[in-house]
C-alpha cells in the first residue's frame, strides 16, 4: 500500500529527495516550489517511511500527513440556494483540502423541500466520477430519515453524510457526522472546528476503506505513474486550467476535452502496453474532460485471455475453411 506524503522544507539538495524516492519505487505526485522553500507531495510504499522520514531529517525538512492526497471529492448540498450555501458546505470542502484532497462543490437541482427534493441519474453520474461524496443536510430528523436519505441511496462512491440532528445510523452511507447543520455564518468557533475536524476523520476512515478494497486486487499501475507519462503530452503542458490532471485512487482526470487528447493517451507506453489496454479512457460529464479509470492486475489478466482466445478461434476458423481452388476459364 502506498502512503501519502508532503514534505517541506528547502530546495538545497532536494534532489537526492527526488532519488529517493525513485529508488524506493515511490512516485513524486507535485511540486510547488517558492523562491527558496519548496513543498513536494510524495507517494511511497507505507514500509519504506522511516527511510525518507531519515533523509527528511538531514534536509531539515518536515514531513507533513496528507491522507487525503490523490483523491477528488465531491461535496454536495441540497441546492445552491443562500439557506444551504455557502455555510457550512464551503467550509467543510476547505477544510478537507487542508488535507489534501481536490474538493468540488455541488448543488442539487431539485433539492428543496422534502417532499419535492430529488436527484436525478445525471447528477448521480457527476457524482460517481469522485472518489467519495459528502451529503451536507439539514436540521430536520424527520425529513432526513423519511425523504432526504433517497437522495444518496443508490450512489456507487462511497457517502459520508453530515447533518443537524442526533442520528444513531442511516441508511446507504458509510459515515456519519451529526452535530453541523444549516447555519448563517462560518464555521470558527472551537466546538464548531472540533466538527470539521471530525467530518475530515470520518472522510479518511472511508477513503481508507476504499484504498483497501483496492488493494485487494490491486492496480495494474499506480495513478501517479501514469500521471507522469500524461504530464508530458503537448497538450496538457498547453492546459490552462488550474491542476490539469487530477489523481484519483483508481485513476486521473485529464483537464482537457476527450475528442482532442484520447489518441495521444491511447498511444501512451506503459511497461510495453497502450495505456488504452490497461485503462478505460472516457469523456467526463462534466465537459472539457477525459476520464481515465486503471483496470486492475486481474482485469487485465482476463483481457489478455480473451484476446487469446479470440485469436485462437480465429486461427481454427481459417484452418478449417477450404481452399480456394483456382477457377480456369477455357477459350
Amino acid at each position: 500500500m502506498y502512503e501519502v506524503l508532503m514534505f517541506d522544507g528547502g530546495v538545497y539538495r532536494v534532489n537526492e529527495l527526488y532519488e529517493l524516492v525513485e529508488d524506493i519505487g515511490g512516485f513524486v505526485i507535485q511540486k510547488t516550489q517558492i523562491q527558496v522553500m519548496i513543498t513536494v507531495t510524495i507517494a511511497i510504499p507505507a514500509e519504506d517511511r522511516p527511510v525518507i522520514e531519515a533523509k527528511t531529517r538531514e534536509l531539515g525538512g518536515k514531513l507533513i500527513e496528507v491522507p487525503l492526497a490523490g483523491t477528488e471529492i465531491a461535496v454536495v448540498g441540497p441546492t445552491l440556494g443562500r439557506h444551504h450555501m455557502p455555510h457550512p458546505i464551503c467550509d467543510i470542502a476547505e477544510h478537507l483540502r487542508k488535507y489534501g484532497a481536490i474538493t468540488v462543490v455541488m448543488g442539487l437541482a431539485r433539492g428543496k423541500g422534502r417532499q419535492t427534493a430529488q436527484i436525478s441519474a445525471d447528477e448521480k453520474a457527476f457524482i460517481e466520477e469522485y472518489d467519495a461524496a459528502v451529503f451536507v443536510l439539514g436540521n430536520f430528523a424527520d425529513c432526513i430519515l423519511k425523504d432526504k436519505v433517497r437522495l444518496f441511496e443508490k450512489i456507487e462512491v462511497p457517502v459520508a453524510v453530515v447533518c443537524g440532528p442526533e442520528i444513531s445510523e442511516l441508511p446507504s452511507c458509510e459515515a456519519l457526522v451529526c452535530g453541523v447543520g444549516r447555519k448563517v455564518e462560518r464555521m470558527r468557533r472551537a466546538e464548531e472546528i472540533a466538527k470539521l475536524e471530525e467530518t475530515a476523520r470520518a472522510v479518511q476512515r472511508v477513503v481508507q476503506e476504499r484504498k483497501e478494497e483496492i488493494d485487494e486486487d490491486p492496480l495494474f499501475v499506480h495513478p501517479a505513474e501514469v500521471k507522469q507519462r500524461i504530464e508530458n503530452l503537448e497538450l496538457v503542458q498547453q492546459s490552462l486550467r488550474p491542476a490539469p490532471i487530477v489523481l484519483h485512487l483508481d485513476g486521473l482526470r485529464v483537464k482537457v476535452p476527450y475528442e482532442q487528447v484520447k489518441d495521444q493517451l491511447c498511444a501512451i507506453d506503459i511497461y510495453g502496453r497502450k495505456l488504452c489496454e490497461i485503462t478505460t479512457i472516457a469523456p467526463s460529464r462534466l465537459g472539457g474532460s477525459t476520464m481515465v479509470h486503471i483496470l486492475t492486475k486481474a482485469q487485465v489478466a482476463s483481457r489478455d485471455l480473451r484476446s487469446l482466445g479470440e485469436r485462437a478461434a480465429k486461427t481454427t476458423l481459417d484452418l478449417d475453411q477450404p481452399e480456394r481452388k483456382a477457377e480456369v476459364k477455357l477459350p
